[in-house]
């Protein structure tokens, strides 16, 4: 491929721009090598993973109801996985190439990655696209989708009782036709997708690490309180769809469990905290690698500006308080007092150093939205009447 002067490796990063997948998708006129086509991709695949078990369900007599117990209109986890959580997966897809492309950037046009450095940076980013296009890889994910993902999801997933894609008998669930499209195709594509994506999120974080071992110019007075590294932490926007998508699914099997086998939502407290925890160290995780570099770049700025400050001072004391000061130059307008605030700032930005390159709010505002779609559930435990009430008798 032929490149305009200038160009560097860093403009051709994404995480999603590459595959045996994406290349299918092109020829098949699902997305474009700029990732438009969004609405199309998502009502197709979305479509060809909900609406065939819509049809079965309807000619076996399980729409609404017949002999099972969980309908196919009335299973809220099948409508949340394919018609929510599926489209947030790929619609994250978009997101996360316009605004990682941009955060790599940074590393470049902020003087992080010094020009002695910058050929070992960009065979990185060509190391993380090489791993992106992986055929091998992409097999693999199929290949444990259909052993232990289909395992994981029919032992642990699916209700207990009768449903609109299996009955019980003699104690085993024994599929209905839409039951084995729904066991064999949509589980499988949906798995696959959501497995593309962790995948992902593994290069994000290995090409993290790598950079963190790179001689990095790092400045302990940057403002952001992470050394120039800061605009790292607004990277995990990108991912908020990617959230709302798990938070959707694990809200959907919630629910199920609620309706149809008499759980309540506090008996799933630990498999919600679970969750929260683990999309936490998904997101923020593959940032943490540079933790180290910060301990050793505030270590090393608390000594140098010390020193410095020691100096300053001791000046400042004998200029102006042991009586070495000129005897024409007064106190009042100088800027030597003004310097010696602005020092004692610069100080305190390098002691109040982050341990890593995002805040409490990032972490804060990463767990509100995974929980944001479990939120509706709460109305299983108290009424919207009542909290209306409760609103209006806090308001008024």
């Amino acid at each position: 491929m032929n490149h305009l002067p200038g160009y560097k490796q860093s403009d051709d990063f994404s995480l999603v721009l590459g595959g045996p997948l994406f290349q299918f998708f092109i020829r098949a006129r699902l997305t474009t090598d700029t990732l438009n086509l969004v609405k199309r991709r998502v009502i197709v695949i979305s479509l060809f993973t909900w609406l065939p078990l819509l049809v079965l369900s309807v000619l076996s007599g399980d729409a609404v109801g017949g002999g099972s117990k969980v309908p196919f209109f009335y299973d809220i986890d099948v409508h949340v996985r394919f018609l929510v959580a599926l489209p947030l997966l790929l619609a994250a897809e978009l997101v996360v190439h316009q605004r990682m492309r941009l955060t790599v950037r940074q590393f470049i046009e902020r003087g992080i990655v010094p020009p002695q450095t910058q050929p070992q940076f960009e065979a990185l980013i060509g190391s993380a696209m090489r791993l992106r296009n992986s055929m091998v890889i992409e097999v693999l994910l199929i290949v444990l989708v259909l052993t232990a993902g289909h395992y994981l999801w029919s032992s642990q997933m699916a209700l207990e009782a009768a449903t609109w894609f299996a009955s019980l008998v003699d104690g085993q669930h024994r599929f209905t036709p839409a039951g084995y499209w729904y066991a064999y195709v949509s589980i499988p594509v949906f798995q696959f997708l959501l497995l593309r994506w962790y995948f992902r999120i593994f290069i994000w974080a290995r090409f993290l690490w790598q950079v963190s071992r790179l001689n990095l110019h790092l400045l302990p007075t940057h403002p952001d309180r992470a050394a120039g590294l800061g605009f790292l932490g607004g990277s995990t926007a990108a991912f908020m769809p990617l959230l709302l998508s798990q938070g959707a699914l694990l809200a959907g099997q919630i629910a199920n469990y609620i309706f149809y086998e008499g759980k309540t939502l506090l008996d799933f407290k630990p498999e919600i905290v679970a969750a929260v925890v683990f999309l936490l160290l998904v997101v923020l995780g593959p940032l943490c690698v540079f933790a180290p570099r910060l301990a050793q770049v505030k270590r090393q700025g608390l000594l140098e500006y010390g020193r410095l400050a020691s100096r300053y001072v001791d000046e400042f004391d004998q200029k102006w308080l042991r009586g070495a000061a000129p005897a024409d130059e007064q106190l009042i307008g100088t800027g030597d007092i003004q310097s010696l605030n602005d020092l004692a700032g610069s100080f305190e930005v390098v002691n109040s150093m982050r341990p890593f390159p995002f805040s409490k709010t990032i972490v804060l505002q990463t767990a509100v939205t995974v929980l944001v779609p479990v939120l509706p559930l709460s109305l299983t435990m108290i009424s919207l009447e009542d909290i209306v009430k409760r609103l209006l008798g806090i308001l008024l």
